[in-house]
């Protein structure tokens, strides 16, 4: 993994060293020390990932990363990094458009796994058309064995099953959308379940997702409610599939 690289973007010098020294250990890195510097090593295409921390002068972190949306200069992960810490301010960075949030104090084992995370997921192919279907996509063991290193099968399941519920309350809610059409809120809704499917190995779930988020995004409507039901039958399906996995139920 060391040939991947991670930008470092945050104003004040020691944080950048602190980061330095964690990253550091698993891959290469760059830094900056405010937004436009950023954008300009963004611009040379040299880096995988970015973690841009918030508060900074001259260009602050929101408006970097409306930056790089809108004049879509990349697409790779940018990690939002503040000092706060509660639900709702994470809520609101990922809303913005951050790919995910760390906060301050940096807890070293969090920022790598999130990292890794990340770099993984964008290691995948970024077209939906691009997926094909494999006995491991429903349920990847290369993710799962993974979790499996810091905890065991019974709390690992329970987030598994977690994730299900959480799913199918975010369907309750999508089918509430469809039949108002409001369609335009279902994305939000498409969001959740696709980054908490990639983040779990659900790649079918999580490739569906990205297609039918980004038929949402387009404003393509016209199979909005099929595009549902089949998205019900793949959680009921993998819902079935962590009951029965050999590997969370041993």
């Amino acid at each position: 993994m060391k040939t991947k690289k991670v930008l470092i973007v945050d104003d004040n010098s020691l944080n950048r060293k602190v980061f330095e020294h964690i990253i550091g250990q698993l891959y290469q890195f760059g830094t900056a020390s405010d937004g436009s510097e950023a954008l300009e090593k963004i611009k040379t295409g040299e880096y995988d990932l970015v973690l841009m921390d918030i508060q900074m002068p001259t260009l602050d972190g929101i408006n970097t990363l409306n930056i790089i949306k809108n004049e879509k200069i990349s697409n790779i992960p940018v990690i939002a990094v503040s000092a706060y810490a509660n639900d709702s301010d994470r809520e609101y960075f990922i809303s913005t458009g951050f790919d995910d949030f760390i906060a301050k104090p940096i807890k070293p084992r969090n920022l790598l796994e999130t990292l890794d995370r990340h770099l993984r997921k964008s290691e995948q192919p970024t077209k939906t058309e691009e997926y094909i279907k494999t006995p491991d996509s429903e349920l990847d063991p290369k993710v799962v064995n993974t979790l499996l290193k810091f905890n065991n099968a019974d709390n690992i399941r329970s987030v598994y099953e977690e994730f299900v519920q959480e799913s199918i309350n975010l369907l309750s809610e999508i089918q509430i959308l469809i039949a108002s059409e409001n369609f335009s809120e279902i994305g939000e809704k498409l969001h959740i379940i696709k980054g908490n499917s990639g983040t779990l190995g659900a790649m079918d779930i999580f490739y569906f997702c990205q297609k039918f988020e980004k038929n949402i995004k387009s404003s393509n409507f016209e199979n909005t409610t099929e595009e549902y039901l089949y998205l019900t039958d793949l959680i009921q399906s993998f819902s079935s599939k962590i009951k029965s996995s050999q590997l969370l139920n041993p």
